[in-house]
């Protein structure tokens, strides 16, 4: 057998030192082992209730698999390269502590099943763990909404001062993102979770192997219906990687604000020391650098997601060498969105507030701008008509520096007749943002109810 490969009795000659190297995944697929190990498990045992193995086949191998996992764990094993991949060196280490038995495994399956079961498993697991980051961000983002219930900051669109807001709301904004990053990240572990084992190569097997109870054993809702797909499909890989990178976005999108927020141009808030850096020439700098480090990491998951598209979108069914790319992609993806989102929830609750500054920015730059030309409305003149009312006073007060609550009656009355004092003397910032009391709007109470809302989705999510 060529260079004692497990698949080496077709070649002559061994396999090249550098092809080994590149040829080999164990340094990406090695944290599968846990999920391995389960597989064969499963499958050990089906082959011994189908009369394929014997009961004392079956015991050996589950003996030698848990005497293999105790190792691993206690760092008693080294994997190698020369074994390719994570399935390979168990086998092998299974085979030598059993001699026959371990080699008997692998009846009635390939590595082509087998791969794809274990990082179904592998990512099923991980869907779980980053869904309790999510939750845990908006646990903090939840608590930090109600406590600015009614901190009244400006709310941009074009990165230009819009209407009033609170900060409560602007931060239950992502609170909603959020949800639907969980919610994505459900929707694909659902669909991955048919399992595989069984399809063999591609074609299915020869023996009578009972795939419901291999499926069943392992948690999947049911065996994968075609052999071809089976062993073919990264279509759940795909799924994942975009909620990664959607969430990533959704961070960064986060992280963009905070590092503006931050700067001496807003000055709206300070992130915590331990979470901010300094500058090696110039003393005075305090740099956000965890929000600009996740800003950058989700480029990272963008580009993993359009890796294993391109990678796929060529490749003929069934199993390719390629395939052997998405581990790498997608391990690579939830580890940096799983620190994004930690970094996150210990960053935010020591975050301070510059409520002096979120309120004289909304007070500024004509915010109230809109609620002027609802008053205009409320009083019967049409909304068009209103609109270019409250445009030639905005024209005005910018000539004349000078806010619109702050004209006079006789700058009303030049300006058009309809326009009123008494609708300008409203026009406070704490008006406006009181005014939008309804649900999905900024209004103090409405943040409140919200918080209770999400606070009692998050504790059914405990339940």
């Amino acid at each position: 057998m060529a260079g004692d490969k497990l698949w080496g009795g077709r070649f002559n000659a061994p396999t090249d030192t550098f092809v080994e190297e590149f040829n080999a995944s164990i340094d990406v697929d090695a944290r599968m082992y846990g999920e391995d190990i389960a597989g064969s498990r499963a499958h050990a045992r089906m082959l011994g209730r189908q009369g394929i193995l014997s009961d004392d086949d079956v015991k050996q191998i589950l003996q030698g698999l848990n005497d293999i996992e105790a190792d691993i764990e206690a760092g008693r094993i080294d994997f190698t390269v020369a074994l390719e991949d994570v399935h390979m060196n168990i086998e092998a280490r299974l085979t030598e502590r059993i001699g026959d038995a371990g080699k008997r495994l692998h009846t009635a399956r390939s590595r082509n099943d087998q791969v794809t079961t274990d990082t179904r498993l592998f990512l099923r697991r991980r869907c779980d763990e980053v869904s309790e980051r999510i939750v845990t961000l908006q646990r903090v983002l939840v608590q930090l909404a109600r406590t600015h219930a009614d901190t009244i900051m400006p709310g941009f669109t074009h990165l230009q001062t819009a209407q009033p807001v609170t900060f409560g709301h602007h931060l239950l904004a992502y609170v909603e993102m959020l949800s639907r990053d969980a919610g994505r990240f459900a929707d694909a572990q659902a669909r991955m979770n048919r399992c595989p084992l069984g399809s063999a190569a591609l074609a299915g097997t020869t023996f009578p192997v009972d795939r419901a109870f291999t499926a069943q054993t392992l948690g999947f809702d049911g065996p994968c219906n075609n052999s071809l797909d089976a062993v073919s499909d990264r279509d759940f890989v795909l799924e994942l990687l975009s909620a990664c990178a959607i969430c990533g976005v959704h961070l960064s999108r986060f992280s963009e604000e905070l590092i503006l927020w931050m700067s001496a141009q807003f000055r709206f808030i300070d992130l915590p020391d331990a979470f901010c850096t300094g500058s090696s020439i110039m003393p005075q700098k305090k740099n956000p650098d965890m929000p600009e480090l996740v800003r950058g990491k989700a480029g990272g998951m963008i580009g993993g997601l359009v890796a294993m598209l391109c990678t796929v979108k060529a490749l003929p069914l069934a199993y390719n060498k390629d395939m052997q790319e998405d581990k790498r992609a997608v391990f690579d993806g939830f580890d940096q969105l799983q620190d994004c989102l930690r970094i996150f929830a210990e960053m935010l609750p020591g975050m301070q507030v510059n409520h002096d500054a979120m309120h004289a920015a909304a007070a500024s730059g004509f915010s109230t701008a809109t609620d002027l030309a609802d008053a205009l409305v409320r009083a019967g003149v049409p909304f068009r008509d209103a609109h270019d009312i409250v445009g030639r006073s905005v024209a005005w007060c910018i000539e004349n520096n000078m806010e619109l609550h702050r004209m006079d009656a006789s700058t009303c009355a030049a300006i058009d007749v309809r326009l009123t004092v008494e609708m300008v003397g409203k026009l406070s910032v704490e008006n406006c943002v009181a005014a939008r009391n309804h649900i999905g709007g900024t209004a103090p109470e409405q943040v409140r109810l919200q918080c209770d809302n999400w606070n009692k989705q998050l504790e059914a999510h405990d339940a």
